[in-house]
């Protein structure tokens, strides 16, 4: 977690410091709003660590105020430079091709007033992506399968992911996430990962009354709940996510495997950051997964989407999420460097099938951009 702190604030504050440069050199401020960028920059370089302080000293309003301008401006800021990149870049190559091809060619400066349209068209994007991520997609997926007993007509799973309740959790919207599940009428729910966010004492206290946790233990599913840890509930702590899970109603898998009386499978995988925080060999997925009957409908229920080799082909579906979709586009293209299988619902090398979510939540900026959340339905048909 350290190490992903100070891997994160480097960046953050290259970003920063490179947006500032760019604002100084075009703009030309005055010297007390130079000063101000200068502030301004770099409380919200820290404001991650900052909530993260008045979280652990239970300062729950003092870690939301500073949160929500805190990871408003996150967002934005995204943004911002990634236009300001790509017009830098832009500019670039054209005087690279103008000096190489095309002499006659009129250089190109970006003036004040490209990037006065880059600023205003970030904060429309940004207003933008603040609502996008309040508009939760179902995504409907149907597969068929021999396994599936045939006085099954269908069997349904909803799944949820990364829903990352935290501070910044909204409890109309999460509302709106436990309608689209009653209405979509599972047989099965599922949660691949990240179900909380930070310490867990603001979930507890509403959970007790009228919060995510009873919300979410009201909602109906005859063939079970099933979660599996993601890298977020060991920051917030094992013991704590998986009290809360359980308060939810959620059964949480743990490398393990479970058979249901319709014969259907599942198994769970704890993500590798539980691993790495024990400081343990790396758990043993393969001999999991060949314990399990080759005849029965095997689903597996896994946070990041990634596919051993010696895994593929041992079972049927695969869910997972982790990846959101980069949640903030260009950062999708960063996703996929790191996580190849793409988003939605594809094929592996031997035959088995993995749906990767968008997610339902979002993690640090409330804000997706061309990212959509999503609540997964899927129904499994018999041949």
């Amino acid at each position: 977690m350290y190490l992903f702190l100070i891997t994160f604030l480097l960046l953050y504050g290259g970003m920063h410091l490179y947006a500032f440069s760019k604002l100084r050199e075009v703009f030309r401020p005055r010297t007390s709003l130079t000063w101000f960028l200068i502030f301004w920059m770099t409380v919200m370089t820290i404001v991650p660590l900052l909530v993260r302080g008045a979280e652990q000293l239970e300062m729950e309003q003092t870690a939301q105020c500073i949160a929500w301008p805190g990871y408003l401006w996150m967002g934005f800021l995204f943004i911002f430079a990634s236009m300001l990149l790509c017009v830098d870049v832009l500019c670039k190559l054209y005087r690279l091709i103008s000096r190489r091809f095309f002499r006659q060619l009129p250089v190109i400066d970006p003036q004040r007033t490209a990037y006065s349209c880059v600023l205003a068209l970030s904060l429309a994007a940004s207003v933008y992506a603040f609502t996008e991520a309040e508009q939760v997609r179902s995504e409907q997926v149907t597969l068929s399968s021999a396994k599936l007993h045939r006085s099954v007509a269908r069997f349904r799973i909803v799944q949820i992911s990364d829903m990352h309740l935290g501070l910044l959790s909204q409890e109309r919207r999460q509302m709106r996430i436990m309608e689209m599940i009653r209405e979509a009428g599972p047989d099965l729910l599922v949660s691949t990962g990240d179900l909380i966010d930070g310490k867990l004492n603001r979930i507890y206290s509403i959970s007790e009354q009228r919060g995510m946790a009873a919300l979410l233990a009201s909602v109906p599913a005859p063939a079970g709940k099933f979660a599996v840890l993601g890298n977020h509930e060991v920051y917030a702590g094992i013991p704590q996510s998986v009290a809360f899970s359980s308060a939810t109603g959620f059964q949480v898998l743990r490398n393990r495997s479970i058979t249901l009386e319709n014969g259907l499978s599942i198994t769970g995988v704890d993500d590798p950051a539980v691993n790495q925080r024990a400081r343990i060999e790396p758990f043993n997925e393969t001999a999991l997964l060949a314990t399990v009957p080759p005849d029965s409908f095997h689903l597996l229920l896994k946070h990041r989407p990634e596919v051993p080799r010696e895994s593929d082909g041992r079972f049927d579906l695969q869910l997972s999420g982790h990846v959101h979709n980069g949640q903030i586009f260009p950062f999708n293209v960063l996703v996929r460097l790191k996580y190849p299988i793409p988003c939605g619902t594809s094929n592996t090398q031997k035959g088995s099938r993995i749906h990767v979510s968008r997610g339902t939540g979002t993690w640090g900026p409330p804000m997706r951009l061309f990212a959509p959340p999503e609540v997964t339905i899927i129904d499994i048909v018999p041949n």
